[in-house]
């Protein structure tokens, strides 16, 4: 059962359009295998099309009983013709299935993330990255694959990080979480994430992380091929 979701006013956010691509996804990733949080996003796009309707309700789109009554005529046409050519291609199913490979697991990647283009896929011990590019700054976005067995050093954030959890699971301080988690930290935290059968995140953060056990300047690797 997935426990961890985005809060209101990022679902807020979201609907109002100001998120950044990368968070975006995230969040739409995250409605699409949460029910609540698709009803959420529902309701907020109901309330915001009632609130510009109310906005425009003053408007006079026609000016008169004529001007309407012309505009339903010029619709007609324009479907009448459109119905009534035989140059018409009946359309074809779109494939809509994307699928990465990580450490010979084949993953089929959730429908937002279809035409975003991936770099190539790099490893470091346990772990395999392959960015997300959408051109962002300082905001860096990942697919991020802990094969089994595998885990990353307790750290913080110098910035913040999204995870959310696609497949598979991992567990820290905080508990086990499953796909669909939405897991959204900071400065605050710290963690050390390990995966007993391995998992694959989608992962969004705007600084490297601050290692807090062991040499830093041993860790910095791993903390720069994360960010």
């Amino acid at each position: 059962m997935i426990k961890h979701h985005p809060t209101f006013s990022m679902l807020q956010n979201f609907v109002d359009g100001d998120l950044p691509a990368s968070l975006a996804a995230g969040v739409a990733m995250h409605a699409g295998m949460c029910p609540m949080c698709q009803q959420k996003i529902i309701q907020l796009t109901e309330q915001v099309a009632e609130a510009n309707f109310e906005e425009s309700s003053d408007l006079d789109l026609f000016t008169n009983d004529a001007d309407m009554k012309t505009a339903e005529l010029d619709f007609d046409d324009i479907i009448g013709e459109i119905t009534a050519s035989d140059d018409v291609e009946p359309m074809k199913a779109a494939s809509i299935e994307r699928s990465v490979s990580f450490k010979g697991t084949q993953y089929v990647l959730p429908n937002v993330l279809r035409n975003m283009s991936l770099g190539k896929t790099a490893q470091i011990g346990k772990l395999s990255r392959a960015r997300i590019l959408l051109d962002e700054g300082e905001i860096h976005t990942n697919l991020l694959h802990i094969g089994a067995g595998g885990s990353i050093p307790e750290h913080t954030h110098k910035g913040f990080e999204l995870t959310l959890l696609l497949a598979g699971t991992f567990a820290d301080e905080q508990g086990e979480y499953v796909p669909g988690d939405f897991i959204m930290l900071d400065k605050r935290h710290q963690h050390q994430p390990a995966t007993e059968l391995g998992c694959l995140c989608y992962t969004v953060a705007n600084d490297a992380l601050h290692f807090t056990q062991g040499i830093n300047k041993l860790l910095n690797p791993i903390g720069s091929f994360i960010y």
